[in-house]
């Protein structure tokens, strides 16, 4: 095939030599540097169930979700699976379940996700077209930017139809394919390990 057939087909056909098949890789997802492509590291909604929760569960009950589904952050979601917010291991295991408790006079076993959760219209996403061009590095600076261990990616709406939440970044799991041992810790802790790990 020749050099302008190239610069004019976006997707030319290629003829195979010897090769083999691709496997998953057992237990751990793929092995990432700073220069990989952001998609490696983001949880494929149309792979992976999303990880939700309604917004009246209680905190120990979401709690318990967190454990079962190994993960440390849920979605909050009505009937509708409409998105209302979303809740972190960070909002349950912190300070904001007890704050908001006394600010309120109640118990904070009386408290439920719906308390603490944050809101749809304050959550950090990024566009899933802005992802396909992006790399690793360029996600964890952004997400150190925000201050945030999450973030969601969302796919343009359809005609008629509604935007959807087609995947989520995770701090902890971005250090995982990076290499990084398992931690639990801050914010600020959580970048200062991810970024000695890139080199950034």
């Amino acid at each position: 095939m020749d050099q302008t057939q190239n610069k004019t087909n976006p997707l030319p056909a290629i003829r195979l030599g010897e090769v083999r098949y691709q496997v998953p890789e057992p237990g751990m997802p793929r092995r990432v540097t700073a220069r990989s492509a952001a998609v490696e590291v983001m949880t494929d909604l149309h792979r992976v169930p999303a990880a939700t929760i309604p917004a009246a569960m209680s905190l120990d009950d979401a709690r318990q979700a967190m454990i079962v589904r190994g993960v440390r952050m849920l979605l909050v979601t009505d009937e509708r699976r409409a998105v209302l917010g979303l809740v972190t291991a960070t909002d349950l295991l912190g300070e904001q379940p007890v704050m908001t408790a006394r600010h309120r006079s109640v118990a904070v076993a009386d408290l439920t996700v719906a308390d603490i959760m944050t809101m749809v219209d304050a959550i950090e996403a990024f566009a899933l077209q802005d992802v396909l061009n992006a790399h690793v590095g360029d996600v964890v600076r952004e997400l150190r930017s925000l201050g945030r261990q999450h973030a969601l990616v969302v796919e343009p709406a359809e005609a008629g139809e509604q935007a959807q939440i087609r995947g989520v970044f995770s701090a902890s799991q971005i250090a995982r394919q990076l290499g990084i041992p398992p931690f639990v810790g801050e914010v600020a802790r959580t970048f200062a390990e991810i970024e000695a790990a890139i080199g950034a």
